[in-house]
This record gives structure tokens, C-alpha cells and sequence, in this order.
């Protein structure tokens, strides 16, 4: 059952991005930019919806009243897909750094485009580094909130943290908060994996990091406050009364931490 559920919801998601994106795009391209987000948000609540109808896997997402009202950076833990579309709907005006071939991608990048995200060429780390740094610090005057992942690609639930230092500089040169986001999605939704677990999937927003710190002092407070709470959430899924399979890494964590589990 759980196959055949992880397929049809596998199948169904790409397919609901598809019908989407033709259905909107007459509306969507003409209305302005801040008035056009609520057809990526609706997209991404539809996909979260159908998660929970076909999989069981249900989200709940809380500390969202640690979202300053200006314009901050929103640095998540990187697990899996799910981390990339469910805070998206609670975001007022997010602005993404990716890589530039996803612009050249038919309909994807004409909607990216018209959100105005940041594209960059990862062949030079420090190049993209500065143009995203210019970048970003051009549209955050428009209030906008920017999502990056401090680790930069995603890793499995317990394994050891790995911060670039791209976020570091970010926070250096922009001065403002940063709000960092934990969860432990991919024990439900993994990556680079098919299946789809069942189960409710927590993420929370911590309280803001206030600009002005030492780079030392805000990668500290970034990497253990976002760890710690990370931590919780995972003893929390690995020993709630259905919990879901657990990776290596995640079982090596729970050792370390202490927390015995059968599963």
C-alpha cells in the first residue's frame, strides 16, 4: 500500500505543477508581481493537501510569529523537496537564490522570472557569492524575506551538521535578521528516495537572530540553536506511536542523544 500510495502521489504531484502552470498562466503573467504570488502559494498548498490526502503525511508549521514585518533571511534546514515548497504559503514576499539553468527551464523560468528571484552560476563559488550578496541586497529593499540554506544541499535527518559560509555573508553584509527554520521532513518525504511516509511533519520557526553579531558569533548561535531544535523534533518523530523509518544517520544521532528506539 505504501508503494502504490507513494506512486500516485509522485505521479500526481508533477502533474498538479503542470495543469497549474498552463491553467495560470494567462492570469498570472498579467497581474503585478506581489499580486501574482498567490498562484506559487496556492501551488504549493495544493501539493502539501495532496500529500496529506494520498500519503497520510500532514503538515504543521509553528513560530510563524517570528517572522519580523520587514525584510529578514529565512534559513531552513535542508532535508528534502517538502523544505523547498512548505513555507511558502507563509511567506509574504520570498525571494530564492538558485541556480540560473532552472531559468532556462519552459514555463518554470518565465514564472521565476516573473517573481524576480536570484539566478546564479554555481561554477564560481565566490563569483555567485557576490552577485547574490548585490543582488539580494537590491530586492530586500522592497521588503522582501530571503530563504537559503545554510548547508546548501540536503542532507539526512541526524547527519552532522555541514554550514556553508555563504549564509555567514549574507547576514555580514545585508544586517538583517535571520529567522532560522527546523524540522525533520525527510524522514517523511527523504531524499534522492520514492516513498512517502506517513505521520505529521513539524517544522518551527525560531526566534530571530538580531543583526550585528560577530560572523563567529552568529554561525555559533545559527548551527546550535537550529541543531538543537532539529534534535527535538526528530527524538519527538523517532519515538511518537507510528514512527517513521529511520536512516542511518538519524539512528546514529538518537545514540548520541541517548534516546532508545525499536524502530
Amino acid at each position: 500500500m505504501l508503494l502504490i500510495r507513494s506512486a500516485a502521489f509522485n505521479a500526481v504531484f508533477y502533474l498538479n505543477l503542470i495543469v497549474q502552470m498552463l491553467f495560470w498562466t494567462p492570469i498570472f503573467f498579467l497581474l503585478p508581481r506581489k499580486k501574482a504570488w498567490f498562484v506559487p502559494k496556492f501551488w504549493a498548498a495544493s501539493s502539501l493537501w495532496l500529500q496529506q490526502a494520498m500519503t497520510g503525511g500532514r503538515s504543521e508549521i509553528s513560530g510563524l510569529e517570528n517572522l519580523p514585518d520587514g525584510p529578514c533571511i529565512i534559513a531552513p534546514k535542508h532535508q528534502s523537496f517538502w523544505d523547498t515548497i512548505a513555507f511558502l504559503p507563509h511567506i509574504p514576499d520570498a525571494l530564492y537564490i538558485l541556480k540560473r539553468e532552472l531559468m532556462w527551464i519552459p514555463f518554470f523560468g518565465w514564472y521565476v522570472a516573473k517573481m524576480r528571484m536570484i539566478p546564479i552560476n554555481r561554477g564560481s563559488r565566490t563569483k555567485a557569492l557576490k552577485q547574490a550578496v548585490k543582488q539580494a541586497h537590491e530586492l530586500m529593499k522592497e521588503n522582501r524575506q530571503l530563504i537559503i540554506y545554510p548547508e546548501g544541499t540536503r542532507r539526512p535527518p541526524g547527519a552532522e551538521p555541514a554550514y556553508k559560509y555563504g549564509i555567514v555573508e549574507l547576514y555580514s553584509q545585508l544586517g538583517v535578521p535571520v529567522v532560522p527554520v527546523a524540522h525533520a521532513a525527510g524522514l517523511f518525504w527523504p531524499r534522492r528516495k520514492f516513498l512517502r511516509h506517513p505521520g505529521v511533519i513539524r517544522a518551527r520557526f525560531l526566534p530571530p537572530i538580531e543583526p550585528g553579531l560577530s560572523r563567529e558569533e552568529f554561525q555559533k548561535r545559527l548551527v546550535g540553536e537550529t541543531e538543537a531544535a532539529c534534535d527535538e523534533m526528530l527524538v519527538e518523530a523517532a519515538t511518537s506511536a507510528n514512527p517513521p523509518p529511520l536512516p542511518e544517520t538519524a539512528r546514529k544521532r538518537l545514540q548520541e542523544l541517548g534516546v532508545s528506539t525499536t524502530s
